[in-house]
């Protein structure tokens, strides 16, 4: 297979339901094959991350890892970012959007608060859209069981929004199957798991809960808007 693979190469591997009955570490390794060095880890530093990190790092040791700094992240998470980074002996690319007080200046404070979409889209959907600029494929940590919105996401799929490949391959993972992996490879995770928070985000926006209930908590909006299909808006 080239370093790059073709669309219509990838469309009918997909299309045949090869992804589906791949595991997390065939799958990763298929889209390494793919489209190393134009494959890239979105990483917020969850325990899914973690799982994802050692497998991939074990399959394309050179892999491209990044991470979407907010500037609002738990001191935990960064925390764990920087030991993932010793671990491994990796630099995890930073991508950010423009300083709070900058942000504030534009949009007044508390932006989280008073229109927690547009604080979103600035600080993680444009970045995102940076990293993923000359991407072919990105993998992310989405599980089905995480929450209603993600319940059908497929293994492996087209972004229409970004024009690439995703690849989920912990989709069809359980919670216990995320973490027999992490105490079995001993994994280093985000100690805020271990105080009741499930999922993790940045500081303003997020309470232990499980699933994704503790993001946003007592708002209606359950996502960032990096995993859904209509694209958040910044103006």
């Amino acid at each position: 297979m080239t370093m790059d693979a073709s669309h219509v190469e990838v469309e009918r591997f997909v299309a045949g339901g090869e992804a589906e009955r791949l595991s997390a570490r065939e799958l990763l390794g298929y889209v390494a094959e793919c489209f190393h060095p134009r494959l890239t880890l979105a990483c917020s530093f969850q325990k899914e991350d973690s799982v994802l990190l050692d497998l991939l790092l074990d399959v394309q040791p050179r892999a491209r890892v990044f991470a979407l700094d907010t500037h609002v992240l738990f001191p935990e998470t960064y925390g764990l970012w920087r030991t993932i980074e010793k671990r491994y002996g990796i630099e995890v690319e930073v991508y950010e959007g423009p300083s709070l007080g900058r942000q504030a200046a534009v949009h007044g404070e508390s932006l989280w608060e008073s229109n927690p979409n547009l604080c979103c889209a600035i600080r993680k959907v444009e970045p995102l859209g940076r990293a993923l600029a000359d991407a072919g494929c990105w993998i992310t940590g989405i599980r089905r069981d995480q929450s209603p919105t993600r319940a059908d996401a497929p293994k492996l799929g087209w972004d229409d929004r970004h024009e690439l490949w995703k690849a989920s391959p912990l989709a069809d993972w359980s919670d216990a199957d995320v973490w027999a992996y992490v105490n079995e490879h001993d994994l280093p995770v985000n100690q805020l798991h271990e105080r009741g928070y499930a999922s993790i985000g940045c500081t303003h926006c997020t309470r232990p809960g499980e699933g994704r209930e503790g993001r946003w908590s007592g708002m209606e909006k359950t996502e960032c808007g990096l995993h859904t299909v209509a694209p958040a808006t910044a103006d």
